[in-house]
């Protein structure tokens, strides 16, 4: 049993460590209370797993709000704000991330072009920047199982339509395994471990 040594990251078609980032964009009470696709109790410690799993692979994350700085809304909640205490966050009043001059120039100084992405709502926060990002030659993954939309029909033509423009979707447990690939890598076997019986995915095995 020989595995073969790390892919480059550069040529790696797969999500690594070393060509991946995060986007997390809108997780706040409001857009929380308004999810209707998915139970929402399961979508906090879904996104809160995502979190986790990108501070074990050290991937850069984008965290980003709306209407926090004007009062119209509460900042990210406290359950991933607490996951990603180190992280800063981007304030917008643009609904389309993209469309925000610090959120985007926080993307660009990442230097990957592969991004997982987590927004509330699918068919806004997550659509929009990822049309825009697809359109200017990123890669996007949507992590389908830690996002939500107000209605279980938005949620999935939303996702319908970034997959028809090139997105790819992908879960949890998959972006998981896909990260971490060897059991053999044990400075994140741990956290690979810790994460996969929070995501619940063994439970389905």
């Amino acid at each position: 049993m020989t595995s073969l040594p790390a892919r480059d990251p550069h040529t790696d078609e797969l999500l690594a460590p070393g060509n991946a980032a995060l986007m997390v964009i809108d997780y706040q009470p409001t857009q929380i209370n308004s999810i209707n696709s998915m139970a929402q109790a399961t979508l906090v410690a879904n996104i809160v797993t995502v979190a986790k799993i990108a501070k074990v692979y050290k991937l850069p994350v984008i965290l980003s709000t709306v209407n926090v700085a004007d009062g119209r809304n509460g900042d990210t909640i406290e359950e991933l704000k607490s996951v990603l205490d180190d992280i800063p966050s981007y304030d917008r009043t643009a609904i389309n991330a993209w469309e925000d001059k610090e959120f985007r120039d926080a993307v660009i100084a990442t230097g990957r072009k592969r991004f997982a992405i987590c927004a509330l709502w699918t068919e806004a926060c997550l659509t929009f920047p990822t049309l825009d990002m697809l359109g200017e030659g990123y890669e996007i993954y949507a992590v389908t199982d830690a996002v939500g939309g107000t209605s279980h029909n938005a949620h999935h033509m939303a996702l319908r339509r970034v997959e028809q423009a090139g997105a790819h979707m992908t879960s949890v447990p998959q972006m998981l395994c896909e990260l971490q690939r060897d059991w053999n890598r044990t400075d994140t076997l741990e956290g690979f471990l810790d994460e996969m019986f929070a995501s619940g995915a063994f439970l389905r095995m």
